[in-house]
């Protein structure tokens, strides 16, 4: 076999488990591991993978890389989200894409439920009062008594249902893209949940809480903004696990520091590591982009991403090739 040279830029990698790393060394190629060991700009990405023939990749955004590398043959993205990756100039480069979209849905729907949780009992508020010598017992609505939204409604929003299902929601107020009454009323059939499928307008007027699990894409950037936080009830909250740059960062700043509505709770920002001012903002839970972050779900993504390199240069067909809806949703 012809000697390859392949470059993994997200991080970490093979870190709690080694056994996609061990896959790639069984090939007898030249693997490259990030460097800085942390996120890389997507200019460093460019000048460290300027002449790999394949990439294990991030959330960076490739497209200086593709410019700068003539040899570059497969993209396999650890994850699900392809607002990175530009496809059309992929196709046009005859470059190869690969992901790996059913590894990481549980980990984020049960950081999405757990997110919930926590937000809406204050449990983040108590942490802070107690260290400070406080003792409030901050008191919060129940799942069980709430209306909650759902916007996106793919592989994390369905399994979000289906775990929300057991805590007996008020009322599930639903919207996507996609017919999917069939699918949610199977879901919930039987259960006692009260559901109704609506647009966005009425979610935002009327939920509790707000869970978003959209792609990025021209059609959902800033689709939360102040007009819609100004729909919005003023105890209500928001949750994103889904992707940066769908809610306008700067706008939830004022909507949570003026009470306009009551929290949210963020794991994906437009520019990461995030430092932008939400941190100042204690009302705001903000986590690390680690809704994918449990051992599991990494193993089978990073595992995942990497047999499909190797697939690949045997000759073999792909697993999980990025499917042309994907590349119109770009358009």
């Amino acid at each position: 076999m012809i000697m390859k040279k392949i470059f993994i830029s997200t991080y970490p990698f093979g870190l709690h488990d080694s056994t996609p790393l061990q896959l790639l060394e069984k090939t007898g190629w030249e693997v490259q591991l990030n460097p800085l060991k942390r996120k890389l700009t997507s200019e460093e990405v460019a000048e460290i993978a300027q002449d790999v023939d394949g990439i294990i990749a991030g959330t960076e955004d490739l497209t200086p890389l593709i410019r700068k590398n003539p040899n570059l043959k497969i993209i396999s993205r650890v994850g699900i989200g392809l607002d990175s990756v530009p496809l059309a100039l992929c196709r046009e480069r005859n470059i190869t894409v690969a992901y790996t979209p059913d590894a990481v849905t549980m980990a984020v729907v049960e950081l999405t439920i757990g997110l919930m949780v926590s937000l809406t009992r204050k449990v983040h508020l108590a942490n802070f009062e107690l260290r400070k010598g406080g003792w409030s017992r901050f008191t919060g609505k129940r799942l069980g008594e709430s209306t909650i939204g759902l916007i996106g409604l793919g592989r994390v929003g369905s399994n979000v249902i289906r775990l929300l299902k057991e805590f007996k929601p008020k009322k599930l107020l639903l919207n996507d893209l996609k017919d999917k009454t069939s699918e949610i009323t199977s879901l919930l059939s039987g259960t006692g949940v009260d559901f109704s499928f609506v647009g966005k307008d009425e979610i935002y007027a009327q939920s509790d809480i707000i869970s978003l699990h959209v792609p990025l894409s021209r059609k959902t950037k800033n689709m939360i903004t102040h007009k819609e936080f100004s729909q919005m009830r003023k105890d209500s909250f928001l949750i994103n696990t889904a992707r940066g740059g769908i809610v306008n960062e700067d706008d939830l700043y004022h909507a949570v520091k003026e009470k306009v509505i009551s929290g949210a709770a963020i794991d994906v920002f437009e520019k990461e590591p995030y430092k932008g001012n939400l941190l100042e903002l204690e009302d705001i839970i903000l986590t690390e982009h680690m809704g994918s972050c449990s051992f599991d779900c990494r193993l089978l993504m990073e595992s995942g991403s990497a047999m499909e390199v190797i697939r690949f240069f045997n000759g073999e067909p792909l697993l999980n090739p990025v499917p042309e809806e994907e590349y119109q949703n770009q358009l």
